[in-house]
Formats: structure tokens, sequence, C-alpha cells
């Protein structure tokens, strides 16, 4: 067992290599596994009740669907992400690895760091984004506070105002600053993130069905009308676009699985977090947005907006201050964890989970995440090409434990470079795994690609379910038609 003062306690694999090893890479000792089924639940909350999550929510009342076919697509949607969610993490909380270890599994040694590079490509570009959008509402709150601060948003250098690189860095820091404080205080973060969410949402709530009456629960925001054969298939996209939109955690769930005191932990800290948190928070989120319709003229779907029209500093002030809060912590659950554990298993001799992060926050500066969200098209063509991959790995990957491994392998085998490991395929790569990775992504982009461009009919936020199934039926396929390497039992 290695531990200190300020690290995670963990279980010390003798023999393992340096290029596969380090301390934050090493299996969660039993007494750090510290994440009961409160803490799990406030991550989730810290990762749905943000500015982008809210507009989400809002978003799947305007689809033209009648209140009770968005609920019902909702409770199926997110009912298969919390059952999809349990399957991946469930392997990290018994081994107590991170996602670019699990990966290894299925990929090899040597073959997770393709899995961990593309993860954390993803994880790089929306941190910056993120970071991005959260600096917008640090602007609000300096102009409020001092208004004669917006002088300093009358210039350029290279795409922000002198204020928008002061609120852009401020932003960047102060994230850093609690990811370096280790994974202990990011739960602790995140465990305030998500209730205090809660609260001001339930006063804006409570402040719409004031100033409206109880007109603000009508559950349908759009005029539009449909068939019952189109309103089933509205529906369906619908859960699926739940799905999709937690398509990046349903890959690395395992970087915060691996901390759960025990797999019934995890499960009740998803049940609470998923299905129950996301739906009370969608019908929260129809209700302000359908009051700003009545209060204000126009839907608004930007929960910072809202504030700002109440017209009082103080809402202005309580409500940019928790909206920021809260995009720091979706940003650190679903952005910046995964590219720090990716980047620390490309050369954990020399990176580790600290030295990841700061990676990680330079990176995020040098992809100008400002440029990069003024364009439609970039966003479109790079959700296509990285984001349609996620779902052929997670097919890949849960299907090769289950299916193939039978939940099964040897711990140290996924710390030895020695060619007699069970994960050592040829040279650390599992060819079946890539076959079935290039197979089912070019799939899985070729079509989300050609219904982007009008070739063909869109398949939308179904590409995600596509890639994902057909990614574990090619690997399956693969690995029956040749002799599948299946580690032994775990020792004793």
């Amino acid at each position: 067992m290695s531990s200190s003062s300020n690290e995670v306690p963990v279980i010390v694999v003798t023999g393992a290599h340096p290029q596969l090893y380090n301390h934050d890479l090493a299996p969660v000792a039993p007494e750090g596994r510290t994440w009961g089924t409160f803490s799990l639940f406030a991550m989730w909350m810290s990762d749905v009740h943000s500015v982008g999550g809210y507009t989400f929510a809002a978003s799947l009342f305007f689809l033209g669907l009648a209140g009770w076919q968005v609920l019902l697509s909702m409770v199926v949607g997110i009912t298969l992400v919390y059952f999809l969610m349990n399957l991946v993490g469930r392997p990290s909380q018994k081994y107590g690895v991170p996602f670019p270890v699990f990966a290894r599994m299925a990929f090899g040694v040597m073959g997770a760091n393709l899995a961990a590079i593309v993860r954390g490509i993803v994880g790089i570009v929306w941190y910056g984004v993120q970071t991005y959008f959260a600096s917008k509402a640090v602007e609000v709150l300096v102009i409020t506070l001092f208004p004669s601060a917006a002088d300093f948003t009358h210039n350029n250098v290279f795409g922000l105002s002198t204020l928008g690189w002061g609120s852009f860095l401020f932003m960047w820091f102060f994230q850093l600053v609690i990811f370096l404080s280790g994974m202990e205080s990011i739960r602790k973060f995140i465990d305030f993130c998500g209730p205090i969410v809660y609260l001001v949402m339930f006063v804006l709530a409570g402040w719409m069905i004031w100033k409206t009456g109880m007109s603000s629960f009508s559950m349908q925001l759009s005029d539009k009308h449909y068939t019952s054969i189109e309103s089933i298939g509205l529906m369906a996209n619908a859960a699926m676009l739940i799905v999709a939109y937690f398509a990046a955690l349903l890959l690395n769930f395992g970087d915060f699985s691996r901390f759960a005191k025990s797999e019934s932990a995890m499960k009740k800290g998803n049940f609470w977090g998923l299905p129950v948190n996301f739906i009370l928070f969608a019908i929260i989120t129809v209700i302000v947005t359908g009051g700003s319709m009545k209060v204000f003229g126009e839907a608004i779907m930007d929960p910072v907006l809202i504030v700002e029209k109440i017209n009082n500093p103080i809402a202005t002030i309580v409500g940019s201050i928790t909206f920021i809060v809260a995009t720091m912590g979706i940003n650190i659950v679903a952005n910046f964890v995964s590219p720090a554990y990716d980047i620390a298993n490309l050369a954990p001799q020399k990176i580790n989970f600290k030295m990841g992060g700061m990676i990680t926050s330079i990176l995020s500066v040098l992809v100008c995440p400002w440029f990069f969200v003024s364009s439609p098209h970039a966003i479109t063509v790079f959700v296509s090409i990285f984001g349609d991959v996620l779902g052929p790995m997670f097919g890949i990957m849960v299907a090769d434990y289950y299916l193939v491994k039978k939940q099964s392998i040897v711990l140290g085998d996924l710390y030895t470079m020695s060619p007699k490991g069970s994960l050592h395929f040829e040279g650390g790569w599992n060819p079946k795994a890539l076959i079935a990775l290039a197979l089912s992504g070019a799939l899985s982009i070729g079509l989300s690609l050609a219904g982007a461009f009008g070739l063909m009919f869109n398949v939308g936020d179904w590409g995600w379910l596509i890639g994902s199934a057909s990614g574990a039926i090619f690997y399956v396929a693969a690995c029956r038609m040749g002799s599948p390497t299946v580690g032994m039992p775990v020792g004793a």
C-alpha cells in the first residue's frame, strides 16, 4: 500500500512497468474509496446543473411534443444512460483503475493510448470552450459591480477584449487551483456545486410562478403539432439526444467510479443523480423558461440572461456567481479530470495526474476556444470526427469486458510489458480492437457527415448508438473468428 497525507491510498502492483504505472494510475486501495452515494449524486448534479445543461433541457420542450411525451422521452433516455453508466463504471469500481487503464483491457497496454488521446482531445477542447462560456458570466458580474469596466470591452487582443482576457484567465486559474488540490478537494467542491445551483433554481422558479401564476407549469413551449407517427419519431430522437449528451462521461465515468465505496453506492448515486435529478432539473427548467415567455415576452434559454433581465443588482450578482460555480463544476467533472489521466497515461514515469492537468490547462488556451465557437462548421466537423468515435470505443470496451473477458482479468497484466501478459497482444496493441474501432468509427463518422451535408437522411442523435452497437458487434465477431486472449481470474 502506498499513501501520504495528501495522496489517495493505492495498491502497489509488484513488477509494474514504469511506462504503464505511477501513483495516479495505480488501483485505488479500499481505504481510498471515499465517494459515497451523495458524492456521486452531487457529481451528476454538477454535470447537469450548468448553463449548457439548462439550455439542453429547455430545448427538449421546444420540439413540438406534448409535455407528457417529452417527459416519457426523458425517462427512457436517462434510464438508458443510467444502465449504460453502471455498465462502464463497474470495472473501474471493481479494480480501482481510471479510464485509460480500463481501456488497456480491450486495446492492449499500449493501444489504450489511442483511446486516451481521442478522449483527451475531446476533453481539452470542451474544457476551453466551457471556460470561455463561464468567463462571459464573469464579465457580466464585473460590469455589474464596476460599470466603468465596460470601457475595457471595446478593444480586441487576439479575439478577446481586455476584460474578456481577464475574465477568461481568472476562470482558467481558479479551476486549476481546485484541480491541483487533488481528487478529494474536487469531491468536496462538487458536493457544494450541485446543491447550491438547485437552491438558486428553486428560487428562480418560485419567482416566475409568483409573477405569472400557475401558467408557468405548462410543459409545452412550442406551437408545433405533429401526427402520431411523427411524434413517436421525435420522442425516440429526444431519448437518443439525452444519451448523446452524456457520451463523453459514458466513456470515462470510471475516472470517478474508481473512488466509489462500493458498487451499491455507485448505483445509488447514479440513480439519484441521473433519472431523478435530470427529470427534476428539467421540470424546474421548463417552469423558468415558460415563465420567461410571459414575463419578458420571449423564451430565454440562458439562465444568466434571465437573471440579468430581472434588473436587480443583487439577483444578477448571486445568479452570475451561481452559474459560474455550476460551469466550473461540470468543466472539472466532464472535461478536466479525464484529459489529466489520459495525458498521464502517455508517459506515467514523467507525467503524473497534476502535471497532466497543467498540460490540459495550457492546451485549452492554445486551442483558442473563442475562435472555435464562432464557427458552427468547425464545431460540426469536430463533433462528427471525434465525438462519433466515443460511441465505438464504449461499445468495444464494454463488449470486451462483459462478453469476451467475462468480467475477469489479471490485475498485474494491466501494468506489465511482458509478452506473456494477457493484455500484451501484439506489441501491446490489440489488432481486433483496432479493426473494430476503424470499421465502426468510419461507419459512425460517415453516416454523421453524410447526413450533415445532405447526402442522405440525417441519423442525427442516433450516431452514438450506431457507433457503440457496431463497435461491439465488430469486436465480438473479430474475437470469435480467432482465439481471443482472455485474462485469468484475479488472484487472491
